[in-house]
């Protein structure tokens, strides 16, 4: 019979549960969840700013800038050049207008400019990515702890209630310790699969980075038309 009376209060309790909002869930969830809130807008924050600054600096990256750039270095229009570059105002633009201002100078001189300025213009773009590969995995961490402590501290209720196993303690212990984990796989997953995006999304555009440095390097090795 008291058995019967202790599943009767947990399918009570687990109604009422279920009838709270996110709201209350997430006081219940205790003083981590505001940790992972905080690393869930982090998240967000460098996710789009970074998306948005790939999307950026993808602008003017094809054939026909270089086509422009073709023409004015056969032209002799070496200003023409820099200042489209410095109007195109993208990775790729600013690489060649340092490959121009060091035309004169043996080749490998403006190839070795041109790689220095495409490697501050990666490392440039990876800006806050391992932040938030640090978040994808550490915020299941976080959830874990809060979890591990909401279990610790139910079983100190327990204990402090004369040892006798209350299910409608016990379950009610593990759901709250329970949030953090789904707290922290809520932000967890969202960054690993945004950081992963992101880190292809570089890779393509490093790509074309290459592709257009080559042929920068390609347009130089043309003998000038007179």
């Amino acid at each position: 019979m008291k058995f019967l009376l202790q599943t009767a209060d947990v399918v009570e309790q687990t109604t009422q549960a279920g009838e709270m909002s996110l709201w209350e869930l997430f006081n219940n969830g205790g003083w981590l969840m505001w940790v992972l809130l905080l690393l869930g807008g982090v998240t967000v924050f460098i996710f789009v700013e970074r998306f948005v600054a790939i999307r950026n600096a993808s602008k003017g990256m094809n054939m026909g800038f270089m086509n422009r750039i073709r023409d004015y270095i056969s032209d002799g229009n070496i200003r023409g050049a820099v200042e489209l570059c410095r109007k195109t105002d993208t990775p790729i633009a600013r690489m060649v207008e340092k490959g121009i201002e060091r035309l004169g100078r043996p080749m490998s001189d403006v190839q070795s400019a041109i790689e220095n300025v495409a490697n501050l213009e990666v490392s440039r773009l990876e800006n806050g990515l391992p932040f938030l590969a640090t978040i994808a995995g550490g915020a299941p961490m976080i959830g874990f702890l809060g979890t591990v402590l909401g279990m610790v501290q139910t079983f100190m209720d327990m204990s402090a209630a004369g040892g006798t196993v209350d299910m409608a303690l016990l379950s009610g212990g593990m759901y709250v310790a329970m949030i953090t984990t789904v707290g922290g796989l809520v932000v967890g997953i969202p960054a690993y699969f945004g950081y992963n995006y992101l880190v292809a999304s570089i890779e393509k555009l490093v790509f074309r980075m290459e592709a257009n440095s080559i042929a920068f390097m390609d347009i130089l090795n043309q003998p000038v038309q007179k």
